[in-house]
């Protein structure tokens, strides 16, 4: 990029990069100016997506829990299947779509991976006998596992419970890929724990969301920090003041 420097404004700087002559950086300079009095970037409030995606996060999650656990037979494994794909995918599926138009991208990442991992898992369950494992869904959920802790570790910089829900729901997916490629019976109840567990945890979190949604205040403790408070306590002027250098203004992602 051209830049001002200290030479005569014709030949090149010092370090090689061509310098821009003082009458045309004074001409950017006002054209600057004249471009922030007169663009203007609409917003379109949406509702928060975390109640939805945390929901069908402890849906899926208690279900297949359940299965692990034994609670309910391996012969009702098509019917959990459905489950995944017809109920747990389009809440999660909707929660990411939303966050993306929320600009909140550690959750539209984590509901992304969560919705594509749902059902998947979902689809190999439907198409397979009840009871089965699959080195190809294993190595999936070890993918998904990872995965999860690139938005746990965005939400822990901001919201704490959130940053808790992903990781353990990272943990779940480890636990249940390492099932998955030995089939043995201590992996798959380790799975089913963590799973009820992560239920519990995601339940909690969906219920924080929607009461600060309802009542625009924190009811029940999310773990805000930092940029995560700054949202929910900040003024209009607080929550744009990046704006011009977020995804959808900005030139390039």
């Amino acid at each position: 990029m051209d830049r001002l420097d200290s030479n005569d404004g014709h030949g090149p700087s010092p370090d090689g990069v061509r310098a821009v002559p003082p009458g045309q950086a004074a001409a950017r300079e006002e054209l600057a100016r004249r471009l922030d009095r007169v663009t203007r970037v609409n917003l379109r409030p949406v509702a928060a997506a975390t109640p939805t995606g945390f929901l069908g996060l402890a849906a899926a999650t208690v279900v297949l829990a359940t299965m692990n656990l034994g609670w309910i037979p391996s012969s009702e494994a098509h019917t959990v299947a459905l489950v995944m794909i017809a109920f747990v995918f389009p809440l999660q599926g909707t929660a990411s779509i939303f966050g993306f138009l929320s600009r909140d991208g550690v959750v539209a990442t984590a509901m992304a991976v969560l919705a594509g991992t749902w059902l998947t898992v979902g689809l190999a369950m439907l198409t397979s006998p009840p009871g089965s494992t699959s080195d190809a869904v294993g190595v999936l959920l070890l993918v998904s596992a990872v995965a999860m802790l690139l938005p746990a570790l965005g939400a822990a910089f901001s919201k704490l419970v959130p940053a808790l829900v992903l990781t353990t729901a990272s943990l779940r997916f480890a636990t249940s890929g390492v099932y998955q490629l030995t089939s043995a019976t201590t992996w798959e109840r380790v799975t089913g724990w963590v799973g009820i567990v992560l239920g519990v945890f995601a339940v909690y979190a969906a219920l924080a969301a929607l009461l600060e949604s309802v009542q625009k205040h924190t009811v029940l403790p999310m773990g805000r920090r930092g940029k995560g408070r700054q949202a929910v306590e900040g003024g209009l002027t607080e929550q744009l003041l990046d704006l011009t250098h977020e995804p959808g203004v900005r030139s390039q992602l």
